[in-house]
């Protein structure tokens, strides 16, 4: 998971990351047997992806019920506290701080995967409504290398209210990516909507609720944002959070993205901005998700792209699904 991206420089997802910048996208803790690696570079795309047309602004990816069992049959639960027990991003900063409140949260959690160098890993995501029952809400480098079309991840699955091992709704796995083409090609438009299976016979949000959505909405206002961070002593066990005023990047580069007060890091890749925010409820409405943070060490700042008509497509895309 990465956290930051000068995006003055149109350049793959990967080396951007090798130019100092923040990463939030995790690998496989040392001494963990990660998946048969794919070269950077090399053809990861399910057999089953879907091809875009070069005037499809969506990029898809699907995977078969084939590839879901087998989604599922790798993200043991002993896997999924594996993954996070040899990692150490640092302590926990200072405006992050453990979720205690309603069990409502239980619509953010753990997304789970196998990236394109064969290494398991997570992000944070996000259940979301939607007219299918099944949509949530991602960064784009949670489920693609950016800029880079044929590195797409594998055997997803979503865990929402994860926490400390306890998977509390069930396991979701990934049945569809969408992505914007503009992620997929030139790594801007961070964001993603993922379509999953039912679990124990129960669509998603049928199980744990979804957040509200808003498209087009001005960098503005207080909002919260949340994710599993891989820093200590949670290492990805626990939701965390952080509380600040939104507002419009102020680097020229980062032009379309917005900004808000928070030290949360690698492992809350894709996590909610929530705006309208109810501590008693749990409830808000995704104005953004998490996507780098600057380049500065000790980065005090988590930047999100604004929710504009690339976010509207793909979530759109994904709700007919």
């Amino acid at each position: 998971m990465r956290l930051s991206r000068p995006r003055a420089i149109r350049r793959p997802a990967a080396l951007a990351l090798a130019a100092a910048v923040a990463p939030l996208l995790l690998a496989a803790p040392a001494g963990a047997a990660p998946a048969a690696a794919t070269p950077v570079g090399a053809a990861s795309t399910p057999a089953t992806a879907t091809a875009t047309s070069a005037a499809d602004a969506v990029a898809t990816v699907s995977y078969s019920p084939a590839e879901r069992r087998a989604a599922l049959a790798h993200w043991t639960p002993e896997r999924m506290r594996a993954v996070g027990a040899g990692l150490d991003l640092g302590p926990t900063g200072p405006l992050s701080k453990p979720w205690t409140g309603p069990a409502a949260m239980s619509t953010v959690g753990r997304l789970f995967f196998v990236n394109a160098d064969g290494a398991d890993t997570w992000c944070t995501a996000t259940a979301v409504k939607s007219a299918n029952r099944s949509v949530v809400m991602a960064a784009g480098h949670c489920v693609r290398r950016g800029a880079s079309p044929v590195n797409t991840y594998t055997d997803l699955v979503f865990v929402p209210g994860y926490a400390r091992g306890a998977r509390p709704h069930g396991v979701f796995a990934v049945k569809a990516t969408h992505t914007p083409r503009g992620w997929a090609e030139e790594s801007t438009d961070d964001v993603a909507a993922l379509v999953v299976d039912t679990a124990g016979g129960r669509s998603l949000t049928d199980a744990v609720g979804g957040q509200a959505i808003a498209f087009g909405r001005r960098p503005a206002g207080e909002v919260t944002a949340f994710g599993y961070p891989a820093t200590r002593p949670q290492r990805g066990e626990e939701l965390l959070h952080c509380t600040g005023t939104a507002r419009p990047a102020p680097e020229p580069a980062l032009a379309g993205e917005q900004r808000v007060p928070c030290d949360l890091s690698g492992g809350a890749s894709g996590g909610p901005w929530l705006a309208d925010f109810d501590t008693r409820t749990g409830a808000g409405t995704l104005v953004s998700v998490n996507s780098h943070g600057d380049a500065l060490e000790n980065s005090r700042h988590m930047y999100g792209p604004v929710l504009g008509a690339a976010a509207r497509q793909v979530y759109d895309r994904a709700q007919r699904g």
